[in-house]
C-alpha cells in the first residue's frame, strides 16, 4: 500500500501541496481531481522523488520511508511513474525502450515474464518492437510509456494526465487497458482531467483543491454528487435548476466542509442576450451603411437610385451579365502566325534575310609620320 500522510511540498514561500493525505492499495484504482494549479501533478512528484521543492510529511510503501529516497531506489521499492509528455525516448526502438524500464534490481529477474504481460496487455507493442518510437503516433507511444513502467515490475503505478493529447477513441482504449493493469494486481494513481472516463473505471477518488486534498469518496459516489457533476464532469442546461445550487457545500468524513463553485449551468444564445434577432441587427446595420454612402455622394442634376440591401444580389448578377455581354461584342485579337511572331533577327529559316552584321569593336587605324631629314614636314610611313 501507498501511503502520504499530512505531505506538504513548498516551493520558495509558495504552498504547492499542504498536509494532503492520500491512500493506494494493491489491485485498486484511486483517480485524483482538481483544477490546474491545484496541486495534483506535485503530488505525484513528491511520492516519485522528482519534486524540486522542499517535502514534508510521511511517504510509504509497504512499510518503506519513501521520503528522502532518490528516485532510483524509489523504482527499487516498487512505485513508478508515467510522467506528463509521456517521456519516452524518440529515438529508440520499442523494444529498447521496454528494456531500459527493467533497470532496477527487483526487475532483471523477470525482465522476460514482465515483457510478456506488457505484450499481452498491449498487443500492438509485439508487433512493432523494432519501430522507432518517434514515428509512432500519440497513443501508441502512451502504450510505450505505461509498458515502460510495468518494465520495473511495480507494485503501485503512478500516472500524470495519460490521456492528454490523446483523441476520444485513444483515450477509451488507453482507460480500457488500464483497467487490465488493475486486475494484475497493480494499484493505480492517476491524476487526470478526464474525470468521465476515469471515474467510470477507479474504484476510489479524491479532490484536491488549492493544495489541499478537501474530499474523498468511492468513485460511485462522486459521479452521482451534484457538486463534482457540475464542476468536474458538466451539467446540462436540461439538468433541474435546483439539483445544482450556485455554491455547493459537502461536509467531509471529518469536521470540517469544503465548497465547489460549479459553471454556469445554462447557456444564453446570442439573440437573447441582445435582444433582438442577429439577422435583424446585420439587415439594419447594412441599411444605415448605404444610406450613409448615399449621403456622403455629391449631388448631381439627375436622382441616384439608391439600391437597398435586398437588391444587391440583383444588381451584381446584372453587372456581371452585362460584363459578359460587351465582352463577346469585343473583337477577337488576330492572331500570329508561327512565323510572324519570331522576330527577324532570330528568324534561322533559309527564305529570311539575312541578320544585319554589327560591328562591336574595330581595331584602331595608326598611322605614322617621320620627321623628314631636313626638317621641313613630315613623311607618312
Amino acid at each position: 500500500m501507498l501511503e502520504l500522510n499530512n505531505v506538504t511540498v513548498s516551493y520558495g514561500q509558495h504552498r504547492a501541496l499542504e498536509n494532503a493525505s492520500v491512500k493506494v492499495s494493491k489491485g485498486e484504482i484511486v483517480v485524483i481531481l482538481g483544477a490546474n494549479g491545484a496541486g495534483k501533478s506535485t503530488l505525484l512528484k513528491a511520492a516519485s522523488g522528482i519534486c524540486e521543492g522542499v517535502v514534508a510529511g510521511e511517504i510509504r510503501l509497504e512499510g518503506t520511508d519513501l521520503l528522502g529516497l532518490p528516485a532510483n531506489k524509489i523504482v527499487d521499492v516498487g512505485l513508478a511513474l508515467v510522467p506528463e509528455g509521456r517521456g519516452v525516448f524518440p529515438d529508440l526502438s520499442v523494444r529498447e525502450n521496454l528494456t531500459l524500464g527493467a533497470y532496477s534490481a527487483r526487475a532483471r529477474e523477470d525482465e522476460r515474464v514482465t515483457l510478456e504481460r506488457v505484450f499481452t496487455l498491449f498487443p500492438k507493442l509485439s508487433e512493432r518492437t523494432k519501430q522507432i518510437v518517434g514515428t509512432m503516433s500519440g497513443g501508441e507511444q502512451q502504450m510505450v510509456a505505461i509498458g515502460r513502467a510495468m518494465m520495473s515490475n511495480p507494485t503501485i503505478l503512478t500516472l500524470d494526465e495519460p490521456s492528454l493529447g490523446l483523441s476520444p477513441l485513444l483515450s477509451k482504449e488507453l482507460f480500457q487497458n488500464l483497467a487490465r493493469v488493475k486486475d494484475l494486481g497493480i494499484g493505480v494513481l492517476m491524476v487526470e482531467q478526464n474525470a468521465k472516463q476515469s471515474l467510470a473505471i477507479a474504484d476510489r477518488g479524491y479532490l484536491i483543491e488549492n493544495a489541499r486534498v478537501v474530499h474523498e469518496d468511492s468513485a460511485a459516489n462522486l459521479m452521482r454528487d451534484p457538486a463534482v457533476q457540475a464542476a468536474y464532469l458538466g451539467v446540462g442546461s436540461s439538468e433541474p435548476a435546483a439539483k445544482v445550487s450556485a455554491t455547493t457545500t459537502i461536509p467531509d468524513t471529518g469536521s470540517e466542509s469544503f465548497t465547489i463553485r460549479p459553471r454556469s449551468q445554462k447557456t444564453q444564445s446570442a439573440d437573447a442576450i441582445l435582444g433582438r434577432s442577429v439577422a435583424d441587427l446585420v439587415a439594419a446595420a447594412s441599411s444605415q451603411s448605404v444610406s450613409a454612402n448615399a449621403q456622403k455622394r455629391p449631388s448631381t442634376s439627375h436622382q441616384t437610385k439608391v439600391v437597398v440591401p435586398s437588391d444587391r444580389l440583383a444588381a451584381a448578377l446584372a453587372q456581371i451579365e452585362s460584363g459578359a455581354i460587351n465582352a463577346r461584342k469585343r473583337p477577337k485579337p488576330q492572331l500570329l502566325t508561327h512565323r510572324q511572331s519570331i522576330p527577324p533577327s532570330l528568324d534561322r529559316s533559309p527564305e529570311a534575310k539575312p541578320c544585319p552584321v554589327i560591328e562591336v569593336y574595330r581595331a584602331p587605324r595608326v598611322e605614322v609620320y617621320r620627321r623628314q631629314p631636313d626638317g621641313n614636314g613630315f613623311e607618312r610611313k
